[in-house]
């Protein structure tokens, strides 16, 4: 009698999808069909190319997070090009603790067509230097993300070098720190910032025009909230005020503009850290990072415009992106170097921006000593109530002087306005009056025509209230408090900027 067969053991589920071999040329698989096999059509491979390079930048150092794998980020490593930054370099900065990125952006505009040029406001002949320059500090910890703006009009010392296309000696001399990449490239680049920051530099990305905007629509659009209407002739921007999902058309007048501010590239750079803030929160929040699929439409969208230098590989992707899987807006800061002359001239070059030495000098030692340049935040009381969230304004309500009157006969009643109003941010007297009207249904806000903004700003912050012009009146806003009044509600400016270095959180400018 033959023993009876013990039962099978059932076959193991496959926990993980099979890995998919990549193209044997190393390059990205791309979506439509084509012979059985994904494809990008022609067409789409002609988009337009602008835009924020440094967004489209730090989108690269979310590459292999969210345990997407070695295999898929090597597969897509292929199609970064290379490049030798540090050949030959001598007498560099010593290293300090974490990470230091230049991220460079480069005016490209050989693969635009005449009628993109025209819809996107991209005429004029490329100058071959550098448009947007930043430093990003990753601490060493891998906990915090410091980004400083390089303005590219920056008065700068080049090196002497020899001349890249016409092999030309050239001694030291001055330029604008843009024009370094067009007198030599990468190298010089990095050589100039190094100069200039005493930062030495350990990795170097360079992104063209193309993946600025596949790598917008590619999270699904980025959320940019505006306290004013934005208009600009010259890039099409037409933004009215309020909370926009900017697809990668808009987002990429958005970050171009330079005539919507006062100060123009001081401006552009502020929206362009925006941008980067509002993109790390939607690259980190709607499950791109932990979606393979949407993982590699987003990584490869970006990678191949990339350049970086050749020490910028597999594991120094994985390692970057798994210390920003749990990054949040917060986590990032954001500030440009200090200036001490907006419009230095110089003889030959015209104007430049002049940094402040002393202040300059103290931003880039927190670099290398792996410091935090946005101020502490003290945490909230265990079993505090979350705070409101508050509406963006134009103009800061530190910035705003006010006068609080009581037109009610209720006693108190400007005192709670006053004490309200400097709880939101606001420079009020400290000592409210009555007003000469006593039965004011409506809140009034009276207030001098040249400070209209403030003015605005302030009448946000007391829903339902009454806007006066008053000729004359000076800068100090006046509120006549009405018996409508409930609350004053939370207002926030556009762009906080705080301690020592100027600097904005990444929760602090994103949408509220």
């Amino acid at each position: 009698m033959t023993a009876p067969r013990p039962p099978q053991r059932p076959p193991r589920p496959r926990t993980t999808p099979p890995r998919r071999r990549p193209p044997q040329d190393g390059r990205p698989v791309r979506s439509g069909k084509q012979g059985g096999r994904p494809v990008r059509s022609r067409k789409q491979d002609e988009r337009p190319r602008w835009g924020m390079r440094v967004a489209t930048g730090l989108s690269v150092l979310v590459l292999g997070a969210g345990g997407i794998g070695h295999a898929v980020v090597s597969s897509l490593e292929g199609g970064i090009g290379r490049v030798d930054p540090f050949k030959d370099m001598k007498n560099r900065p010593q290293s300090g603790h974490g990470t230091n990125l230049l991220l460079v952006g480069t005016d490209g505009r050989d693969t635009i067509t005449k009628a993109e040029k025209q819809k996107y406001k991209l005429g004029g002949a490329p100058c071959h230097c550098t448009d947007t320059i930043m430093l990003v500090h990753l601490s060493a910890d891998k906990q915090r993300a410091s980004v400083v703006s390089l303005p590219r009009d920056s008065y700068a010392e080049i090196p002497a070098h020899t001349d890249r296309t016409t092999g030309k000696k050239h001694d030291s001399h001055p330029v604008k720190l843009n024009a370094a990449y067009a007198e030599g490239g990468p190298a010089l680049t990095v050589r100039t910032v190094e100069h200039m920051t005493g930062v030495k530099v350990d990795h170097y990305l360079e992104v063209d025009f193309t993946s600025f905007m596949k790598t917008v629509d590619a999270v699904g659009g980025v959320q940019i909230c505006t306290a004013r209407p934005m208009k600009d002739s010259y890039t099409g921007l037409d933004l009215p005020a309020g909370t926009h999902r900017l697809d990668g058309g808009r987002a990429l007048q958005y970050v171009r503009s330079r005539h919507v501010d006062v100060g123009s590239d001081l401006g552009r750079m502020q929206r362009q850290q925006k941008f980067m803030a509002a993109l790390i929160k939607e690259a980190t929040s709607n499950g791109v990072l932990l979606n393979p699929v949407r993982f590699q439409q987003v990584s490869a969208s970006v990678l191949g415009s990339v350049r970086a230098d050749e020490g910028f590989g597999t594991e120094q992707m994985l390692e970057l992106g798994k210390a920003m899987k749990d990054f949040s807006p917060a986590s990032s800061e954001f500030t440009s170097v200090p200036i001490g002359n907006p419009s230095f001239p110089v003889k030959g070059i015209g104007s430049t921006v002049q940094w402040d030495a002393a202040k300059s000098k103290k931003l880039f030692q927190a670099l290398r000593e792996d410091k935090p340049l946005a101020p502490a935040k003290p945490k909230p009381a265990a079993g505090a109530p979350k705070k409101a969230q508050a509406t963006l304004v134009d103009v800061a309500p530190e910035e705003i002087r006010v006068q609080v009157y009581n037109g009610t006969p209720k006693d108190g009643l400007g005192k709670d306005v006053d004490a309200g109003l400097r709880a939101t941010g606001f420079n009020t007297t400290d000592a409210p009056l009555n007003g000469k009207l006593r039965d004011l249904a409506r809140t009034l806000v009276t207030y001098d025509p040249r400070w209209d903004r403030s003015a605005k700003s302030l009448a946000a912050a007391l829903p339902g209230s009454e806007l006066k012009a008053v000729k004359g009146q000076g800068a100090t806003m006046e509120v006549t408090a009405g018996s409508d009044f409930t609350k004053v509600r939370p207002v926030r400016a556009e762009n906080k900027q705080t301690g020592e270095f100027a600097t904005v959180t990444g929760d602090e400018v994103v949408c509220p």
